[in-house]
């Protein structure tokens, strides 16, 4: 799926859930999507501790690069936060 397209399906799919939290999450992964992540496939456990695999998307050098910039300001590389936020 194409970039953009993958950002959009986010937007349309997670962009209406109430949460500031949430919202942080949609932006994140938008911004992921954009930027070219992969997608890595992660571990868990679930309540019942049964383990089970899910697709996630990663970090690109891109990604790290526009997160970096963004929190870089007049106090250093930690002038501000970049919020990856919760998965709703």
């Amino acid at each position: 799926m194409p970039n953009v397209e993958r950002a959009l399906q986010m937007a349309i799919r997670y962009g209406g859930i109430d949460g500031d939290r949430h919202k942080a999450w949609v932006i994140d992964q938008m911004v992921r999507a954009l930027t070219d992540c992969p997608m890595v496939e992660k571990s868990a456990l679930d309540v019942n501790d049964n383990p089970y695999n899910y697709e996630e998307q990663g970090e690109s050098e891109a990604y790290m690069k526009l997160v970096a910039d963004a929190c870089d300001g007049e106090d250093g590389p930690q002038t501000y936060p970049w919020d990856c936020g919760i998965k709703p």
